[in-house]
């Protein structure tokens, strides 16, 4: 199983960009997918997550600002990132909770990191 994030960059301050992750490989479903954060110097943190029943947790340093979103049919989960702030700048991370057999239960799984950068 593999996760792809893609859509990060540089961005003016109060500008929107819309990060997207793909799960791939033999999934037989998934539980919970969600986007962490990590600025440099500090520790992870929960941006949002998403359940595969629609539920959705935002974190309340950017809720208001952020929506996260979700495709079940592609395995997919999207973070619009709008209004965005100098203390924003962090590397996001995909994360989803997968079970792979019917018989094993589900662990999570993180996507490489794509690096988000407010500034001007």
């Amino acid at each position: 199983v593999q996760l792809q994030a893609s859509g990060g960059g540089l961005v003016q301050p109060g500008g929107s960009l819309r990060l997207s992750c793909v799960a791939s490989g033999t999934i037989r479903s998934i539980n919970m997918m969600g986007w962490y954060r990590q600025a440099p110097g500090k520790e992870r943190e929960l941006v949002a997550i998403t359940s595969n029943l629609g539920s959705t947790n935002i974190a309340d340093f950017v809720k208001g600002r952020f929506t996260i979103s979700r495709d079940n049919a592609k395995n997919a989960v999207y973070l619009q990132m709008n209004r965005l702030k100098p203390e924003d700048t962090a590397v996001y991370y995909c994360n989803a909770w997968i079970q792979v057999l019917p018989s094993a239960p589900s662990r999570d799984y993180w996507g490489q990191g794509t690096l988000v950068t407010v500034s001007s």
